[in-house]
């Protein structure tokens, strides 16, 4: 199939007014498409399908559940609003549950079903994290940095796991770091760590730090701590919730200040009360509650839980606060994809690549999805 008369997103990150074709669900002739027939487009703008690479749940349904009807349902949900490819976040829970939720990943990927968003990982955040900033995360089951934990859960997950968190400062971290940073991506999450330590934690190999801001030391300027660390170390990508709710909207334009287009991941951190009415739900055992588009927990109403944003709400979210909308599609398309290692196969529209883009209107709302190619239709 021939698309011509659009304003395509481009593999450099730009648009253009152009077409480009889809052969057997992937892209060709990217900005020199031609022939007939052709679908006139009218000018609309065709941009890469978002990848949420930190994302729990939604419909009701939490990924550490380990749930098979649940995940698909995560799924498809993701998929109608534009997320063509994820990377769902695990929570702190005792070891066996983790690895229920994991194989059921392993499962779910392999069968890939037809009008969903594909797994393409799984971010394990927790167990290892700091009791002082584990946020809505159970403190029952946070536990030091332990390797073995890892390789079992990876093993279970069939190698699925491409980012993995840990608190910098907890003991033995320095050395879980080296190892796991073998495996996949290792993040800074949840932490105490001041500069130093975070320092440390990427000299031994984190390139990757999980919802900046949040669940950290703040950003001083005589403490700049894992964020000061992080800014100047340009390998380092960051993850950002931008919703004005987990970080104000002045520091989002600061973030991307900091760290550039190129850094920053946009993520929703979306839990199963995403797409939900407002109530009361679980995350890893304790009660949530929705508020608008924020979870926070029922016991600690001052502690967020997480958001009930989808990432296409989010990516809407970061052209409103001032981020540019080129910068914004990569930071939820190509930054993503790339942490995931998936950047050769999705996050851009380029030849070769799977076909999986949006086609949104003059505003950035969404008007259509397409997946390998295939136009979704319907929930």
């Amino acid at each position: 199939m021939v698309y011509e008369n659009a304003m395509v997103y481009g593999p450099d990150f730009r648009f253009h007014k152009g077409g480009f074709s889809v052969e057997n669900g992937r892209f060709s002739s990217v900005l020199a498409a031609g022939g007939e027939p052709a679908e006139d487009l009218s000018g609309a703008y065709v941009v890469p399908g978002f990848v949420d690479i930190h994302n729990h749940g939604n419909s009701g349904h939490d990924f550490s559940d380990g749930d098979p009807e649940g995940l698909k349902v995560i799924a498809a949900y993701l998929a109608e609003h534009g997320i063509t490819s994820f990377a769902p976040a695990s929570v702190t829970l005792p070891e066996e549950q983790l690895r229920a939720a994991y194989q059921n990943a392993a499962a779910f990927a392999a069968e890939a079903p037809e009008g969903c968003a594909v797994l393409r990982g799984i971010h394990m955040e927790g167990p290892f994290f700091s009791e002082k900033k584990k946020g809505a995360q159970n403190g029952a089951f946070l536990q030091r940095p332990d390797y073995g934990v890892f390789l079992r859960l990876n093993e279970a997950a069939n190698g699925l796991i491409k980012i993995a968190d840990v608190a910098p400062e907890l003991p033995g971290a320095v050395e879980y770091v080296e190892k796991v940073a073998k495996h996949c991506v290792v993040s800074i999450a949840h932490t105490e760590a001041n500069y130093e330590q975070a320092k440390a934690a990427i000299a031994a190999g984190a390139t990757h730090v999980t919802h900046l801001f949040n669940a950290m030391p703040a950003f001083l300027h005589r403490a700049p701590g894992v964020v000061g660390a992080a800014a100047e170390s340009p390998w380092v990508d960051a993850e950002l919730i931008c919703d004005g709710m987990h970080v104000h909207e002045s520091v989002v334009r600061a973030a991307f200040a900091m760290f550039g287009a190129e850094r920053l991941c946009l993520i929703s951190d979306a839990l199963s009360c995403c797409g939900m009415p407002q109530g009361e739900y679980m995350l890893g055992g304790q009660k949530i509650v929705l508020d608008g588009t924020v979870a926070r927990l029922a016991d600690a109403p001052d502690t967020l839980a997480g958001s009930a944003n989808n990432l296409f709400g989010i990516f809407r979210m970061a052209l409103s606060f001032g981020i540019p909308a080129e910068a914004a599609v990569r930071m939820a398309s190509g930054n993503p994809a790339r942490a995931i290692g998936a950047d050769g196969e999705i996050g851009s529209i380029g030849n070769g690549k799977r076909a999986d883009f949006l086609v949104l209107n003059g505003d950035f709302s969404l008007r259509r999805v397409f997946l390998a190619g295939r136009e979704r239709k319907g929930n």
